[in-house]
C-alpha cells in the first residue's frame, strides 16, 4: 500500500544493498503499536534501522543511502539536473502522495462518500502529473532526467505504478509519464521492488498459510 516504502526498496536495489525486510501491516494498524512507534513516533512507513542510525522518512532514508553508499549515484553531478531531481521528488512526496494516504482516503469515504474519495484522488494526481509532464518535457531521456536512473525515477515509478494499479487512473493525457512507466517495467531494481514481489503481499501470505 505504501509508495514511500516502494521508493526506498528501489533505492536499496539500485545500490545493490543487502537488507532485512520487516513488514508493517497498515490494515492491522501495526504502525500504531508501541514497538513501532519507538522507531517512528508519527506511525508512518517506511523506517530504516542501520546500526545506531534510525530514520523514518523516505526522503531522508534515500539521501542517507546516497551519502553512505556512493555506488550507483541517485543524483547527477550537474547542479541544474540535480535540482530537477529534487523538484520531481518533492512534487511526488509533498504534493501528490501525502494526499493519497490511507487515513485521508478513509476519512473522505466515511464522512463524504466513496465517490468523492475517488474524485479526490483523480483531482490531485492529475494536477501533479500535469506539472511533472511540463517540468520534464525538456529534461527527459530514456529516464526522467536523462539516460540514467536518478532520484526523480525512484520517486516517479512508485507513484505512477501505484495510481494506475490501485485507482485505475487514466494515463492517456500524460504521454511522457506513460513512456517512462513502460521503461520502468524493464528495470530489475524497480520490478523487484513491486508490492506483489514482497513477502507480505496478500496473495503470497494466503498461499503460504
Amino acid at each position: 500500500m505504501s509508495s514511500p516504502c516502494f521508493r526506498v526498496l528501489i533505492a536499496l536495489n539500485l545500490k545493490g544493498l543487502d537488507y532485512e525486510y520487516k513488514a508493517v501491516n497498515l490494515f492491522q494498524k501495526d504502525q500504531n503499536r508501541p514497538e513501532y512507534l519507538k522507531i517512528n513516533p508519527l506511525g508512518y512507513v517506511p523506517a530504516l534501522v542501520d546500526g545506531n542510525i534510525v530514520l523514518a522518512d523516505s526522503f531522508a532514508i534515500i539521501l542517507y543511502l546516497e551519502d553512505k553508499y556512493p555506488q550507483h549515484p541517485l543524483l547527477p553531478h550537474d547542479l541544474a539536473k540535480k535540482a530537477i531531481n529534487y523538484q520531481v521528488a518533492n512534487i511526488v512526496c509533498s504534493s501528490i502522495q501525502p494526499l493519497l494516504r490511507l487515513p485521508i482516503l478513509r476519512y473522505i469515504e466515511e464522512n463524504v462518500g466513496e465517490d468523492e474519495n475517488i474524485q479526490w484522488v483523480y483531482k490531485h494526481v492529475a494536477k501533479g502529473f500535469a506539472a511533472l509532464e511540463i517540468l520534464l518535457k525538456h529534461h527527459a531521456g530514456k529516464y526522467a532526467t536523462g539516460d540514467e536512473i536518478y532520484m526523480a525515477d525512484v520517486f516517479l515509478a512508485p507513484q505512477v505504478i501505484s495510481v494506475t494499479n490501485r485507482f485505475n487512473f487514466d494515463m492517456s493525457e500524460y504521454p511522457l509519464l506513460s513512456r517512462l512507466n513502460e521503461t520502468y517495467k524493464q528495470v530489475p531494481a524497480i520490478q523487484n521492488a513491486l508490492p506483489q514481489n514482497q513477502p507480505d503481499f496478500p496473495g503470497k501470505c494466503l498461499s503460504t498459510n
